[in-house]
């Protein structure tokens, strides 16, 4: 009975953080006197008696008072005061008590209703271009993002958040206007090359000891700020451009072979992922030695220079096209246009060994419709011309060698045991010289 009392006594003050409404100015008096009376002994009570009754946060609609569209300070205010009995409250009920976890729970909603009130939603176009980023206002719900600016969860609920179609960055609709760093992929598309040396630092007196992005004073002894190292770019970041996340660096991958996880800035860590897949990466320039200690990467060269000698048959091949056979390879579309330049992508995939099974599959669908199922495809092979002796001949196969000059296709025993040249070239060269001398005769 008393607390029934005292709750019908808390909601004629008017104290619900949900009821925006105004008192009237005829009885704003009368009620202002009761509302200083009934405060402290409603929150005392309460904490009295916690054991028996939970207290009633205001959570419930008062469907009597009359609605504003106004928001007023005394709203913040009265959310902040009841959530911090409600804090009071949650350590005074018993641990893992029923009651406790509906008093967690009221006091989730107030604290959206809180950050409601201070960041109120608005009319948000879908679209928006800021520092060449291409901003798409977000549907998700999702309370698990993070903004790349202000670092502070964006609640989905409540907030109008924005995402890059370009490098992925996500801030709030309220940190759009703060953005200071650039779209990623514009970087990407000017500059496609990645940094070669390894952890090329610099030192903080060169950076004038601030943070290489946005300027903010940094310090090794993190007063004003923690100052964190970028192994990619070598430089210090602050925490708010350095969020301790890691990534692979490609000058370790082509020196050492090393694909460890290192800590990268955030900048750093999108420009790595937009380049991953782009083919930039010639290997036997960078570092041909490379070929010499991972047997890996010789048996991704050797079956990459066989599907570019498959390349013709299948572009002069009917079947071939229609079964669009060369398009297992439209994710490393670089496969079939040269055999030495490498991704990011495909380094990692050769170490775990993904790559090796799945492009040795690929070779095997090729060499079969070449040589069994296509007749068009096996009318263009070669017969030694040498021994004139066994099957049909294909450039690809383990054991025949090519002429450099007339592209013939020979056994490679024939090949390197014959001291004299190709037969090919030789008529060819003999049907020049006739055509010559018939020229001059006439």
């Amino acid at each position: 009975m008393e607390y029934d009392e005292r709750l019908a006594l808390f909601r004629q003050t008017r104290l619900n953080p949900f009821d925006r409404g105004e008192e009237e100015d005829g009885s704003q008096g009368g009620k202002t006197t009761l509302q200083q009376e009934a405060r402290p002994e409603l929150f005392s009570g309460t904490r009295m008696h916690s054991s028996d009754k939970t207290m009633d946060l205001g959570l419930a609609e008062d469907h009597f008072s009359r609605p504003m569209g106004s928001i007023v300070a005394s709203d913040i205010e009265q959310l902040k005061l009841a959530i911090e009995e409600c804090k009071k409250l949650i350590l005074e009920l018993p641990e893992h008590s029923e009651r406790q976890k509906d008093t967690v729970v009221k006091l989730i909603h107030l604290r959206l209703k809180l950050q409601e009130l201070k960041d109120p939603e608005e009319d948000e176009p879908n679209l928006r271009m800021v520092l060449e980023h291409r901003f798409s206002k977000e549907k998700s719900k999702s309370v698990k993002q993070t903004c790349d600016k202000c670092s502070a969860i964006i609640w989905g609920l409540i907030q109008t958040w924005y995402t890059c179609t370009g490098c992925y960055y996500r801030c709030h609709s309220k940190c759009m206007n703060l953005i200071t760093k650039p779209c990623v992929r514009s970087k990407v598309s000017h500059q496609s090359e990645y940094e070669l040396s390894i952890c090329p630092e610099i030192g903080l007196d060169r950076q004038d000891y601030r943070c290489a992005e946005c300027r903010t004073p940094i310090s090794l002894r993190g007063v004003p700020s923690e100052a964190r190292q970028c192994d990619y770019t070598g430089q210090y970041y602050c925490s708010t451009c350095h969020w301790n996340d890691t990534a692979i660096i490609p000058a370790r991958v082509i020196h050492n072979w090393e694909f460890e996880p290192r800590k990268v800035c955030r900048s750093s860590l999108r420009y790595l992922a937009l380049m991953m897949p782009r083919p930039v990466l010639k290997l036997k320039e960078i570092n041909p030695l490379l070929f010499n200690f991972v047997e890996e990467l010789v048996e991704i060269r050797k079956l990459r220079q066989d599907i570019l000698l498959m390349k013709p048959y299948f572009i002069t091949c009917k079947e071939a096209m229609e079964a669009r056979l060369l398009l297992q390879l439209q994710d490393r579309q670089h496969f079939v246009e040269n055999d030495d330049m490498y991704s990011l992508q495909d380094l990692i995939d050769i170490s775990s060994g993904r790559l090796s099974c799945s492009l040795t599959e690929i070779h095997t669908t090729f060499a079969k419709h070449i040589k069994l199922d296509c007749e068009r495809c096996q009318a263009k092979g070669f017969v030694c011309e040498l021994c004139k002796e066994g099957d049909i001949l294909f450039p690809f196969d383990s054991h025949t060698s090519v002429c450099h000059d007339c592209s013939a296709v020979f056994h490679r025993d024939c090949y390197y045991d014959n001291s004299t040249t190709c037969p090919r070239c030789a008529r060819m060269t003999e049907r020049k010289q006739d055509d010559e001398s018939d020229v001059k005769e006439a």
